[in-house]
C-alpha cells in the first residue's frame, strides 16, 4: 500500500521578513522626507511667482485693450489701495484716468478684473511701491522700476521675485550665477528684509 502524503505549502511572509521590510521602508522615508519638504516649498514659491507674473501681465494687457488706466493693489475694506501686499490683490479699471482716481475703486463706474488670494500663511510678499498703475500704452504710470519679492518662511534661499520695468515689461528672477539663490535683473540676491 502506498501512502499519499499531502504537503500543504503555506505562502506569505514571516514576521522577520515583515519587520525587515518595515525597517527598510522607514529608512527610505527618513531619507526622502526632508527632500520632499524642500520640493513642496519650491513648488509653492514657483506657483506664487507664476501667479504674480500672470497677474501683472493681465493688468498691463487690460490697460492696453481697454484704453484706460488699470490699477493693481491690495484693496482695503474702504475700496482704497493700501500698502499691505500680503493681503488679497485686485486689478481694477479706472473710469477717470487721473492720479487721484488710480488708488480708489468706485464700484459704480469701475470693475474688478481679477483677484489674487493673499500670500500663503507665514510667507512674505513685499513690493517696493504703494501701487501699480498701467496706462493704455502699457507703461507704468506710478513710480519707477519696481519688484515683488516672495520669501517662504524658513527657506530664505528659495526666495524669488517678479520685476516690472517702467516700460511695463515683466520678468522673473533667476539663479544667474549658479549659487542656488535667485537674483533680480541687477544681480541683487532676492530678500524680503
Amino acid at each position: 500500500m502506498s501512502e499519499n502524503k499531502f504537503h500543504i505549502k503555506s505562502s506569505g511572509f514571516t514576521i522577520v521578513e515583515l519587520l525587515i521590510g518595515i525597517a527598510i521602508l522607514g529608512i527610505i522615508t527618513a531619507i526622502a522626507l526632508p527632500n520632499f519638504s524642500s520640493f513642496l516649498v519650491k513648488t509653492r514659491v514657483d506657483n506664487q511667482i507664476s501667479e504674480l507674473h500672470r497677474l501683472v501681465s493681465s493688468a498691463r494687457n487690460s490697460a492696453i485693450n481697454s484704453g484706460m488706466n488699470v490699477t493693481l493693489c491690495p484693496l482695503s475694506t474702504a475700496n482704497k489701495c493700501d500698502s499691505n501686499w500680503q493681503n488679497q490683490l485686485s486689478i481694477f479699471t479706472n473710469s477717470d484716468n487721473t492720479s487721484a482716481n488710480n488708488s480708489v475703486f468706485d464700484s459704480d463706474t469701475e470693475s474688478i478684473l481679477k483677484v489674487k488670494d493673499k500670500a500663503s500663511d507665514g510667507d512674505t510678499l513685499k513690493f517696493d511701491q504703494t501701487i501699480i498703475v498701467f496706462s493704455p500704452s502699457g507703461r507704468l504710470v506710478s513710480g519707477a522700476n519696481s519688484k515683488f519679492s516672495y520669501c517662504p518662511k524658513g527657506y530664505a534661499d528659495f526666495s524669488r521675485a517678479v520685476s516690472i520695468s517702467l516700460s511695463g515689461r515683466v520678468s522673473t528672477s533667476a539663479d544667474i550665477d549658479g549659487s542656488g539663490k535667485e537674483k533680480d535683473r541687477n544681480g541683487n540676491t532676492i530678500t524680503c528684509s
